[in-house]
């Protein structure tokens, strides 16, 4: 397996690890690696009355940047620019307005993978 096929299975393996966290924290998942011509949002989802853009970083632990510490102000303003776009594409915002979530994952060396989940990161 080459490299980029190798990061593209460990970020969908991260997806599925942070899908399974929001809907066992009472979400639900409305769509996935939802693309436009601006970019791509990793996971969209709803928290009771409030729509959640979910941005999903995954790692293998090492001596690497942590994933909570990865997104960055150019990051978390094409976030908003995609949830502006996703809003309007599908009847404009929910009641419980829209919130920018950042879900980390670590997957050691050996053991359960680390998930983190931040709420309202941008």
């Amino acid at each position: 397996m080459n490299a980029k096929n190798a990061t593209g299975a460990l970020g969908r393996y991260g997806e599925d690890l942070a899908a399974r966290r929001l809907v066992e924290g009472g979400m639900t998942v409305l769509e996935r690696n939802w693309r436009c011509r601006a970019g791509e949002i990793d996971i969209v989802a709803r928290d009771g009355d409030a729509l959640v853009i979910c941005e999903v970083k995954t790692r293998r632990a090492g001596p690497f940047e942590h994933p909570m510490q990865a997104l960055r102000s150019t990051k978390a303003e094409r976030l908003r620019r995609l949830a502006e776009r996703w809003t309007h594409e599908h009847g404009g915002p929910p009641p419980g307005g829209v919130r920018i979530d950042l879900v980390g994952v670590v997957l050691p060396r050996r053991g359960a993978p680390l998930v983190e989940h931040a709420r309202g990161v941008a």
